[in-house]
């Protein structure tokens, strides 16, 4: 049994304070009644439960994507820095943490999981599940990039793993490419770039494998994979 506030929160999710204005609006049904009492005990495992027309399914495992923004860190927690649980509800942010990790300077596509499994699938190079990058650079990009890229570079401590990028467009002096890796090395994609004579001034994650950063996410907000997406890893 779980009480209703707590249920609702965690599969909106939303903060507990908010679960209770929704039930206190009667905008919860539980099995057909307007339920505004957030102590109600319910077994999450055949109640019913709907708000605001939405059908509120009790989630074994959280899988969420993050649309991250520029200077929140890739951690659960940070002394110095606001992190991505951060942007989480507290009562919901202490389940999860991230898959992988984005530097505190670049946007875009992040999951956020309680799924120890299903985050070695989508981080071990081995998996080869390709991240992809946008990228604005300033320089001038080496004619062999791609090949380049595709051989993989010799860094001093690594050598990366084939790699793939394509020039996208110029604007304002700027140089936009694509690039998908399958590994997640420290400034990895700001690192091959400057080998091949581009520096970045900004970086978004667009996609990791199959999934896509939905576009009507704005930066710090994020939604539930839905499971076509889940389907894809799984």
């Amino acid at each position: 049994m779980i009480r209703l506030d707590k249920y609702v929160s965690e599969n909106l999710p939303c903060a507990r304070s908010e679960a209770k204005k929704l039930l206190a609006s009667g905008k919860v049904m539980v099995d057909g009644s307007i339920i505004k009492n957030g102590e109600y005990k319910l077994d999450e495992n055949s109640a019913e439960v709907i708000c605001g027309g939405k059908v509120l399914k009790s989630v074994k495992g959280l899988y969420y994507m993050l649309n991250k923004p520029e200077g929140v860190v890739s951690a659960v927690t940070d002394k110095e820095h606001k992190t991505v649980n951060d942007l989480f509800p507290k009562e919901f942010n202490k389940k999860i943490f991230p898959v992988g990790r984005l530097d505190i300077d670049t946007e875009g596509l992040l999951i956020m999981t309680d799924d120890g499994d299903f985050c070695h699938r989508l981080v071990s190079p081995k998996k080869q599940v390709y991240k992809t990058y946008v990228a604005k650079c300033t320089g001038e990009l080496a004619r062999d990039a791609a090949e380049i890229f595709k051989e993989g570079i010799s860094f001093k401590d690594f050598t990366t793993k084939p790699a793939e990028i394509e020039f996208l467009y110029e604007k304002d002096g700027f140089i936009f490419v694509e690039v998908k890796i399958c590994e997640g090395r420290f400034h990895q994609v700001k690192r091959m770039l400057h080998h091949v004579g581009a520096d970045v001034v900004y970086l978004k994650r667009t996609a990791i494998g199959d999934i896509l950063l939905d576009e009507k996410l704005e930066p710090g907000q994020y939604r539930a994979l839905t499971e076509e997406e889940l389907a894809i890893f799984k």
